[in-house]
């Protein structure tokens, strides 16, 4: 009989992998997995239920690397256990177009649960998927029939504490009793400036309990107390838990250990020898006995815990046919076979009622409409649902002991939208999230992750521009709608009346791949009238709201609420007998995607006299109206006063705009 083969020795299989791939790129953070090594050792072979085979099993636990710097620890851990990451791509790691980026990314790598760059981010949506993995359960689940039924566990470090959406998300998950959530803090003391007592002396263990978690401490590097600690944290169902590691970074290194000189940087090839005679290891890089795979091995064991969890959810299909189709629809991401038509129909009759209402309370009742049609949709906001108008008439709070369909973020807007890409990435849900339009900034981040990662989550944003009044320029956007639409594979939307409003939800809504930012009024919007072409048009973005009445000389775009002050301006100039259209581009990334040939039709190119209007900052709009047509619109921050004494002193006005579109012509 073969000896058995020690934890540390195969803790150590992670830390030569982790430190070999670092040196053959010669760009890396060997430190924190050779840190952790002990700790994923333990959590990998004796815990985490998890398929190689099916990295996407629905029932699997969820493992999030916050602090993704160290991602060779991930790279290690997914080539070990027998995820399709060959040693080959651990000899490509940090290279073009490889399985192994410099930070786990979503998408790229199987097994890696969602894309952990800035530091915070992955606990954040680890939460998220804890506060999907419990309301599904509550939703679905039955007696005897737990099919839904997972843990969350993320590794962060001190970079990820020290970052203030810890705090944000750490405080909520304690509020709400995320009971299968398991944090392991790699306490190493250790950052790239050098040893973190000279700026960071939180005593965590009262922080965490302060905020409602189970707080455990342990030897970083003892495998028998991480066992023991685990065991603790998943018993205890009523609180998340923290468990606290000191470790070393860069353990094993006999000139570099617990030295910022391993954190960011390769160990350097004499440093990996003495390395390696410290270990006791005699394989050349990126060579492992066959022992050590045969110990890592996890393809047996998941393949029997999904066949298992497949039995199971053939009882639960016999027993609730409807639930189990339901249940496997949302997490598949579909929306019900007749959502677009109901869509269609209520946009339609949007128009057809045709009320003067603020955009905002056209996205409420849009979400009165679609909710009742997708149970998926969880919503919530940043303490300001009485102004962003986004609880719905079935509203549930999600609580500590009660399921529901909406969370009650607090003021934390950053740590909000973090936590719904978690739950849009771990299915069953969309999410929708709210705050002022000036408040984006602090979410700002993590808006951009959700487009990076391509996750279904819509962002309302209302009180969109000086039109809010005497709040001041503290809370007047200016420049945030720029940012917003120059984000890759975000699609911004601006409408201008309740028909607009409704078809921005419900292209947000069918859009599986981008987020969407749907951008609202606090002041009432006039209705626009519209043929069905028209109407129908409005979900390409851009369209002809209003047409020449003569031979065409000019056009005006515009979005929002300027699109009523464009329509008045149009009017004007038509009795002046000026040729000139109004465009509504309520989503110009969305228009800008069209064929050429429809984009044509909507801004012929020989129509050089072109205006654009915008209650935002002025320069995105150049590349539509081009460099010698004019944007009426913000160069500077507001000012605090009634809104329509605002539009009056800068300038975006009927009368502006006429002779804007009177000079050109």
């Amino acid at each position: 009989m073969s000896t058995p083969i020690s934890e540390r020795k195969l803790a150590n299989a992670i830390r030569v992998l982790s430190f070999d791939a670092v040196q053959k790129a010669n760009s890396g953070h060997p430190g924190a997995p050779m840190g952790m090594a002990d700790i994923a050792e333990v959590l990998w072979r004796k815990f985490l239920k998890h398929n190689p085979s099916n990295p996407n099993w629905h029932n699997r636990d969820r493992f999030v690397l916050s602090n993704g710097h160290g991602s060779m620890l991930i790279y290690s851990l997914l080539h070990l256990t027998g995820y399709d990451v060959s040693i080959d791509d651990l000899k490509s790691f940090r290279q073009l177009h490889s399985k192994t980026p410099g930070h786990p990314e979503l998408g790229y790598t199987p097994g890696v649960e969602t894309t952990t760059g800035p530091l915070g981010q992955g606990i954040a949506n680890a939460v998220g998927f804890a506060i999907a993995e419990k309301t599904l359960a509550a939703q679905f689940n039955r007696e005897g029939h737990n099919i839904i039924d997972h843990h969350t566990y993320a590794f962060l470090g001190d970079g990820c504490l020290m970052e203030g959406i810890s705090h944000e998300v750490a405080s909520l998950a304690g509020t709400l009793g995320l009971g299968k959530l398991v944090f392991f803090y790699d306490d190493n003391g250790i950052s790239i400036d050098g040893e973190v007592e000279g700026w960071f002396t939180d005593d965590t263990e009262k922080r965490f309990e302060s905020y409602g978690w189970q707080v455990l401490k342990v030897d970083g590097h003892d495998a028998d107390a991480i066992t023991k600690a685990t065991e603790q944290a998943i018993a205890e169902t009523s609180k998340p838990s923290l468990i606290i590691c000191k470790t070393i970074i860069g353990v094993g290194s006999p000139n570099k250990q617990g030295k910022a000189s391993s954190h960011g940087a390769p160990l350097g090839d004499d440093e990996i020898a003495l390395t390696r005679d410290e270990l006791a290891w005699k394989h050349a890089p990126f060579e492992l006995a066959d022992e050590i795979y045969e110990a890592w091995d996890a393809k047996a064991k998941g393949e029997a815990l999904e066949k298992n969890w497949e039995a199971d959810f053939e009882a639960y299909k016999k027993a609730y046919p409807e639930l189990a189709a339901e249940l496997l629809r949302r997490l598949e991401g579909e929306l019900p076979t007749d959502f677009e038509q109901q869509a269609k129909e209520y946009i339609q009759q949007c128009q057809e009622q045709g009320e003067d209402v603020a955009s905002r309370k056209a996205s409420f009742n849009a979400i009165n409409t679609f909710q009742p049609l997708l149970p998926e949709l969880m919503g919530g906001s940043a303490d300001l649902a009485g102004s962003n108008l986004t609880l719905f008439k079935d509203a549930k709070g999600i609580e500590k002991d009660a399921d529901g369909n909406y969370i009650y973020y607090g003021v934390r807007e950053f740590g909000m939208t973090a936590i719904a890409n978690g739950i849009a990435i771990h299915g069953g849900f969309i999410p929708y999230v709210a705050t002022f339009l000036m408040f984006m900034e602090y979410a700002r981040n993590a808006v951009r992750m959700g487009a990076l990662m391509k996750q279904r989550v819509i962002h309302v944003y209302t009180h969109d521009s000086i039109g809010l009044g005497e709040d001041g320029p503290t809370h007047q956007p200016v420049e945030q709608l720029t940012s917003l639409r120059t984000t890759p594979n975000l699609h911004t939307w601006r409408p201008c009346d309740t028909t607009e409003s409704a078809t921005a939800w419900a292209e947000a809504l069918k859009a599986k791949n981008n987020p969407s930012a749907l951008i609202f009024s606090r002041q009432n919007l006039p209705h626009q009238q519209r043929d069905s072409e028209q109407v129908a048009n409005i979900a390409k973005g851009g369209y002809v709201l209003a047409k020449e009445k003569s031979e065409l000389q000019a056009i005006i775009i515009a979005t929002g609420s300027e699109v009523g002050l464009a329509m008045n301006a149009y009017n004007t100039l038509s009795e002046q007998g000026v040729g000139v259209r109004v465009v509504s581009m309520p989503c110009a990334e969305v228009f800008t995607a069209q064929d050429s040939d429809y984009r044509e039709s909507v801004l012929p190119s020989n129509i050089r006299a072109r205006v654009a209007v915008e209650a935002a900052h002025v320069d995105y709009w150049f590349k539509f109206v081009g460099l010698d047509g004019k944007v009426i619109g913000m160069t500077t921050y507001g000012e605090s006063a009634p809104a329509g004494d605002l539009f009056k002193e800068f300038g975006i006005t009927e009368e502006a705009v006429v002779e804007a579109v009177n000079s050109l012509v």
